[in-house]
Parts: structure tokens; sequence; C-alpha cells
């Protein structure tokens, strides 16, 4: 039997960069400044050039940027938060530590996205006034995050880019179409770090203020406390030096990918199918195949060694945690039921693809 195919392994994603990421860290070592530094503020002025938006916020993890993204549009208890609850509970955990209250949209059942329709009705039916619509580009995939602006009205949009970076539809970057975005830079996203991280992006400059005052305590000027809900969330010199030296490399990282999940696409056929399309719009962060029988298809990754997960196998509505008044979500209950992901990264060579087209064509 040969070696497994790993679900991902981060040890390649650095073989090509890896001499610049040591650089980049001995630079910060012998700087002497972590926190707040140089690198950090040139990494903010590249990922929003990169991004084409106004400005962006380093901060120190993406349930971070979500949290902190929500408090800077006016979330706040005896409000609701529309979300999906399909997308692994970190907008719910964002929404519930500020105390306002998730509440879902159902999603499209081709795509496995809220929709303008989705998110409209969720508005309609919500228990108390809506503060913010959270729209989550989910497996790499840009959600019409223009559209659910429209449906919303002056209920302020936060697209998690989290899964999405690098996508873009018609030129236009994922997290430039709502009123502001965050991401994530957990290692196994398309641009990762070496450790935790997170950032907040918009083209209102205030709002970025306002998310650079609220990561450090609220402070106006040192030690001068001004804004409530302020804490301690940063991203560190050494993550942003990290980032500076990969942000260049994620265009290829995502053209990579997409090439390859354009070969499981080609190989999905009859009683299975791949969630997404290899398009501009999509990322190509996760390739997630909707199945029939997923015990079946389990058997048949197991059986050729192929490392497989599920994003994500438990709704938020139906988390130990969620009340008992949640909307009925029929799509959202289904697909998670229905669906497993297979691997995908830049690293995976040609034998490991084949392996995984092999698979899915027996799975057909």
């Amino acid at each position: 039997m040969p070696d497994a195919v790993r679900f991902n392994d981060l040890r390649r994603g650095l073989q090509s960069t890896a001499p610049g990421v040591r650089e980049a860290i001995e630079e910060v070592l012998a700087s002497g400044w972590f926190v707040l530094g140089p690198q950090h503020d040139a990494f903010e002025r590249e990922l929003a050039a990169s991004l084409g938006i106004a400005a962006a916020a380093g901060v120190g993890n993406g349930t971070d940027a979500l949290q902190l993204a929500l408090q800077a549009v006016g979330a706040r208890p005896g409000t609701a938060v529309i979300t999906v609850a399909n997308a692994g509970g970190y907008t719910s955990t964002a929404t519930r530590a500020i105390g306002a209250t998730p509440w879902y949209a159902d999603v499209d059942p081709a795509t496995l996205q809220a929709t303008p329709a989705t998110v409209e009705a969720a508005l309609r039916s919500a228990p108390m006034p809506v503060s913010a619509v959270v729209v989550t580009h989910l497996f790499g995939q840009m959600a019409d995050a223009g559209g659910i602006a429209e449906i919303a009205g002056g209920v302020p949009v936060v697209e998690d880019c989290a899964q999405a970076m690098g996508a873009r539809r018609d030129g236009r970057a994922a997290g430039t179409f709502g009123t502001i975005a965050t991401t994530s830079f957990y290692p196994t996203k398309n641009l990762g770090a070496v450790g935790d991280g997170g950032a907040v992006f918009s083209d209102d400059v205030e709002l970025v203020a306002r998310i650079r005052q609220l990561r450090q305590y609220g402070w106006s000027s040192k030690y001068r406390s001004s804004a409530a809900g302020g804490r301690n969330s940063r991203l560190d010199e050494l993550q942003a030096a990290v980032l500076r030296r990969l942000l260049p490399a994620l265009d290829a990282d995502v053209a990579r990918r997409r090439e390859i999940h354009g070969r499981y696409e080609a190989a999905a056929t009859g009683r299975i199918r791949m969630v997404n399309r290899a398009t501009p719009s999509y990322a190509g962060h996760l390739a997630v195949v909707v199945v029939d029988d997923r015990q079946r298809v389990t058997a048949i990754l197991d059986d050729h060694g192929i490392g497989h997960d599920i994003h994500y196998p438990i709704p938020d509505h139906h988390q130990p945690i969620a009340g008992p008044d949640a909307p009925p979500l029929p799509v959202t209950e289904w697909a998670s039921e229905h669906i497993i992901s297979v691997p995908l990264y830049a690293g995976l060579t040609d034998d490991e693809q084949a392996r995984v087209v092999a698979a899915l064509h027996e799975m057909s």
C-alpha cells in the first residue's frame, strides 16, 4: 500500500518560500521589535493594496477579526446578526461574544452559500432588530455579497473572507462588496501564517481606524481608554513578516488549487458532484463533494489511502450551546450529512492527484 495522501501538508506549502520565511523571522529577531512594528505596518499597507481597498488592520486571529468588525458596525446585545449555520461556527462564536444573537439564513442547495433570497427570508423572520449580516465566502467560493448588500438595505454587511483570499469576481476581490471584511491567517488558509493571525479591511477608513482602536484596549492615546469594548488583539511582527513573504505567491497558489480542482470536477459525475467550479471567483480552499451515501464514500477513500474531512458536520443551530428557537434550515441540515472534503493544496503531487481522481471515479 502506498503512503497515504494527506488531507493537508503544511510543510509542502512552505518549501518554495522557506528561505524567505526564515529570513523574515531573522529580521524580526534582529530588530527587537515584536508587536505593532514596521513589518506589521508594511503588511497592512500591502494587504490593502493587493485587495484594491483603502485600509487594513491586523488582529490576533480570524474570530477576533469577526468580533471586532461586528462591534465596529454596531452589533450589540439585543440585536441579531444574520449568518449561516454551515460554516464552522466562527461567526456564531464572535456574535455571542459581544452579546448579540446569531440568526441563521438557509443556503442554496447547489452552492451551499447564503443568497439574497435566503438572507431576505432571515431578515423577515429575525425575532429582534438586525444589526449586521455576515456573508461567509464558503470553501473558497465567493457568495453574492453585492446582491446580499442590496437586499440588506442599510444593515451593515460583513464579509468573512477567511476561505476566499485570492478569489475575484468581475475583477473585484472578495471583501470589497460589503461594509467591512475579515480574514484569518490560520496556517491552513490559502494565505496562512506560521501561527495565528487575522485582519479586518474596508474602504471606510474610519471603520478601520475604529478596529485599530478596539484591538488595543480601546486606547485613544497610550493608557487612555476611550472606546468601550476594547481588547488586546494584535497581529505580531513575526507573523506579519512571514505573511509579507507569502502574499506575493498567493495568486500562483490559488491558480494551482483551481487546476487540481478542475481535474476533480471532470471525475465527479453520476452519484457525486463537486460543490464548486474552478472559476476566478473560487479560491480553491476546500474541495467539497456532495455524495449520496457518505459511509460508502468514506470507505472508498479509506481503501485508496486518501485523507478526508467534513466541513462541517454539526450545523450551528444544532450545537449544544444553541438556543431552541432557531429557524428551520432544511438545506443546511441535509448538506451536513451529504458532504465530504478531499485533499486540495498546491503541494499535491501528480500521483496523489491521480489517486484522488481514481477514488472519485469509483464513487461516481
